[in-house]
């Protein structure tokens, strides 16, 4: 999550560098973020492991539910954000990136409490 706002922070500046700088910095983003996003699907595959999801209440596996759902929709949507040829496109996926990021995020923070 800290990285796409950093990265959306830095756009702007990139293109007064160079007109394709944006480009070049998500690749590099890119490199970085998806071996990110297998490690944390890994270890959310683990942790769900280790907390037994069937002694927890029946709120708590919907919200466990519901946060694989919008997981998957966020590499989903940076995945195609990734490839889009448009800035229609570009801003749609990497907006429905971030928020379902941050999502997920929100999503983790309620079942850690």
């Amino acid at each position: 999550m800290g990285g796409q706002v950093v990265l959306a922070g830095l756009v702007g500046t990139v293109r007064g560098i160079a007109a394709d700088g944006p480009r070049t910095v998500a690749r590099a983003f890119a490199r970085l973020s998806w071996p990110a996003y297998a490690v944390l699907v890994a270890t959310g595959i683990w942790n769900i492991s280790a907390t037994h999801p069937s002694t927890q209440s029946g709120a708590w596996r919907v919200v466990l539910s519901v946060k694989i759902a919008v997981v998957a929709l966020a590499g989903l949507a940076a995945f195609v954000h990734g490839r889009a040829a448009s800035r229609r496109g570009l801003a749609i996926w990497g907006s429905l990136s971030g928020v379902t990021a941050l999502a997920a995020l929100v999503l983790g923070v309620l079942l850690a409490g």
